[in-house]
């Protein structure tokens, strides 16, 4: 492996983490959970929900 200067080497480090900061950005943003929150369609499924007691 050749020498390299010492700026040599810290620019390859920061290249490194440059490189594998923006990898990290990229698969964060690509990934996008569906996150729902589920509305009853009728209002009589309303009724009936706060007139149930808990299940203990």
């Amino acid at each position: 492996m050749p020498q390299l200067a010492p700026i040599n080497w810290l620019l390859l480090f920061i290249l490194f983490w440059l490189t594998v900061t923006i990898v990290a950005v990229i698969i964060w943003w690509s990934y996008k959970p569906n996150y729902s929150i589920n509305t009853p369609t009728s209002p009589s499924n309303n009724a009936q929900a706060t007139n149930s007691s808990w299940p203990w």
